[in-house]
């Protein structure tokens, strides 16, 4: 025997403890078919599996009554929005000032009356449209991140490069359903024009649905008018091409700007991400289900608005909430506390109708090292065991969200297509009960030369595109690369590779047009 020689099964009717066989090259032609095989793509999930419920009837019942308590009588700050007060106090509310006490129960009848269940997010690519709601779930990337890392260049300032890289990635990778949104700030593109080279890669450097710009309503109107550009007019205001992130300001505000971007985008039929940003223990009680009551209480009084501007809006009730080190002050990731948060907050969301939004590979570890993928893990499973719809920092996630990491990026994304096939439950089909491989094997013998085996092999079971089951030997034959290192290379391969979608000329020119135009009228800013 050579070193690198490969130890074979045997043949069927040989015992495993027979002397194995041994052949060359056969690593090398089963790693060729694996990258030449074409991968299904799937434009959304639809999870098989039935959420985890941890808390009782009788305590939802409990939080709910909470959070309607908490809009009636503490009431919600709707900060320097004079609009917002006027829709409100039409509707029933009481003003005071900023602060809108909402008549027990307003909210839930107004949003579980006028809010859909579910809607369509299209794609500029058809076959890339998703649904939103009820079992179907979509993974998208971090969103936010003023800084980037990778092995070679380690953490820096994000550019308008990255931000194009990620897209790419997220474009090319078959296990993110969205290209996100902000998936990390270009700093060196002025504030006042950013928004628009977000936009623009979105829609020119991949096909997938994306997320539009909510810093301003002028930045969201604008991202309204380039998807016109790109879907039609008439399109756009009948159809949702845009889900986008509108984050309360915790506790118990909504400010200006998140009010003015959901009502832009809610008058055009586009579909908002209603999410308290919630850091438990500063902005919001250390308990749980105190969490959950203020969480419900914020989300339905941002519900409540977009109805009032345009009934039957599509909205997500969405819930990022996380713990704190007592000590310190800084958040804290993967600890059990905001799990069982995710998982009261999404059963409050099923109760209301609405599509859930929450979770994703978060951590606080500053390197895509042990700590980030324990903190990743720890909340994704309870992201998914949970039954969210819209499954938003997916991939990518470093340091609390302050960076944007390329190999994290990759391992995230991995995670995501493992995660991808548990959602599929068990296969009860005749073939997933596989009788008739029972039945021609029979006791004392193994099943790999059985014909359900060999007509199940290729997608028996769902393969890791980072982790090395290799020998020791062949391990550190080739090269000895742990995990980071091969998702380094993963990424550079896929950018080498990267060939953009085809996008009709006049409307990429009509793209650039506007924002020429657009940037000529907005006077540069960085703040």
């Amino acid at each position: 025997m050579q070193e690198g020689d490969e130890v074979v099964a045997p043949l069927k009717g040989e015992k495993m403890s027979d002397t194995p066989r041994r052949r060359s090259g056969g690593r090398a032609a089963r790693q060729t078919i694996r990258k030449n095989a074409a991968e299904e793509t799937r434009p959304y999930l639809t999870r098989a599996l039935e959420p985890l419920e941890v808390v009782s009837e009788e305590g939802l019942s409990a939080i709910e009554h909470n959070a309607d308590t908490i809009l009636e009588e503490i009431g919600i700050n709707f900060s320097d929005y004079p609009s917002a007060l006027s829709l409100l106090e039409k509707a029933g509310a009481q003003i005071d000032g900023e602060r809108v006490r909402f008549p027990r129960g307003m909210c839930r009848e107004i949003v579980t009356n006028s809010a859909p269940s579910t809607y369509t997010h299209h794609a500029r690519n058809p076959s890339r449209t998703v649904e939103i709601g009820g079992n179907s779930m979509v993974f998208v990337p971090a969103y936010g991140p003023p800084f980037v890392r990778d092995l070679d260049n380690g953490r820096r300032y994000a550019t308008i490069e990255d931000f194009n890289n990620f897209v790419k990635l997220a474009y090319m990778s078959p296990h993110m359903h969205l290209s996100g949104g902000t998936v990390c700030e270009p700093v060196d593109v002025p504030v006042s024009h950013r928004h628009l080279d977000m936009v623009y890669a979105h829609l020119r450097y991949g096909d997938k649905p994306f997320m539009g710009s909510v810093t301003a309503a002028e930045r969201a109107q604008d991202s309204i008018d380039m998807a016109k550009l790109v879907f039609g007019d008439e399109f756009v205001q009948e159809n949702t091409v845009m889900t986008s992130l509108i984050n309360a300001n915790s506790p118990m505000s909504w400010d200006a700007t998140m009010l003015g971007a959901a009502e832009t985008y809610a008058r055009s039929m586009q579909a908002t991400m209603i999410s308290p940003f919630i850091l438990a223990g500063a902005m919001a009680p250390v308990t749980v289900a105190g969490v959950a009551a203020q969480t419900l209480a914020e989300a339905l009084a941002g519900m409540t608005f977009v109805q009032l501007v345009k009934p039957g809006a599509p909205v997500i009730f969405g819930s990022f909430a996380s713990s704190m080190s007592m000590q310190t002050g800084a958040p804290t990731f993967g600890t059990p506390e905001p799990a069982l948060v995710l998982y009261t907050v999404a059963a409050l969301a099923r109760r209301l109708g609405v599509p859930f939004r929450s979770g994703g590979n978060l951590c606080a570890s500053k390197i895509p090292d042990a700590q980030a993928a324990s903190e990743s893990m720890a909340t994704m499973i309870p992201t998914v065991t949970a039954g969210a719809n819209f499954i938003l920092h997916s991939a990518g996630w470093l340091e609390g969200g302050l960076a944007m990491g390329y190999e994290k990026f990759i391992i995230d994304a991995d995670q995501c297509g493992l995660l991808a096939k548990f959602i599929s439950g068990v296969d009860l089909s005749e073939n997933g009960q596989a009788m008739d491989a029972i039945r021609e094997t029979g006791p004392g013998q193994h099943f790999l030369g059985a014909a359900h085996t060999y007509s199940n092999f290729e997608t028996a079971f769902a393969r890791s595109e980072i982790a090395n089951n290799d020998s020791f030997e062949q391990w550190e034959e080739d090269g000895a690369l742990d995990t980071v290192q091969r998702a380094n290379k993963v990424w550079k391969e896929m950018l080498a590779n990267y060939e953009a979608p085809e996008i009709d000329p006049e409307t990429d020119q009509k793209l650039l047009d506007f924002i020429s135009k657009r940037k000529q009228e907005i006077p540069d800013a960085f703040e």
